[in-house]
């Protein structure tokens, strides 16, 4: 995707990776924390130090095919106070919607910020940072094991009817996801939500300014 840009380009669409992922993982964390579980502090995961949550593999993928992962951050669902499997929709929920509101944010500077915006670094970095967490919180909407979406789809799902669900489609989870990417069957979810997403965004925006 990025063989032959500029220096420019390729540094503020990987600093644009790295804070996506970051967010991402830190908010599971985070919530998971909240609830009750303190692996990932133990662990050193609740940080926005991007090394504690980078999977080489995982971001160069993203880098340069537009779909990639992080290091997952761990939870132990049986620290949580109350329901676990409200518990996991809570913690699985919470990476998109960072993502979300990190897009929106970087829509909101990019708008906001119009007498800086022809400097070309900023100009890479906000647009990417607001189309790669939107397409991130799309992709790990997708209900399939490990995204976060097969956790979010169990907390609405009877119990029984959820632990067979993750546990029976989480042994064909990732080469599912390989094939629906390999043969681009995800851009026909990804880019339409994507869009609708970006036009919502441009409406609320729009409205402020």
């Amino acid at each position: 995707m990025f063989f032959g840009s500029s220096i420019t380009t390729m540094v503020a669409t990987l600093l644009a990776v790295l804070l996506a992922i970051t967010f991402h993982e830190t908010a599971h964390g985070f919530v998971a924390y909240k609830l009750g579980d303190p692996t990932a502090k133990n662990q050193g995961r609740l940080t926005l130090n991007p090394l504690a949550h980078l999977d080489p593999v995982g971001a160069l993928l993203m880098f340069v095919a537009g779909f990639g992962w992080a290091k997952p951050v761990p939870v132990n669902p049986f620290y949580f106070n109350g329901d676990r499997t409200k518990g996991m929709m809570l913690v699985s929920v919470a990476g998109p919607v960072t993502n979300l509101v990190l897009s929106f944010i970087s829509y909101f500077i990019y708008i906001a910020g119009n007498g800086f915006m022809t400097i070309p670094f900023l100009q890479v970095f906000l647009t990417q940072m607001i189309l790669l967490n939107i397409y991130l919180a799309i992709f790990n909407l997708i209900p399939i094991p490990p995204l976060d979406g097969s956790k979010i789809l169990a907390g609405f799902l009877p119990k029984a009817v959820a632990y067979k669900y993750l546990t029976t489609v989480e042994q064909y989870g990732f080469l599912i996801l390989m094939v629906l990417i390999i043969f681009n069957i995800t851009d026909v979810i990804l880019v339409p939500a994507a869009n609708w997403v970006l036009n919502l965004m441009e409406l609320i925006l729009f409205a402020i300014f």
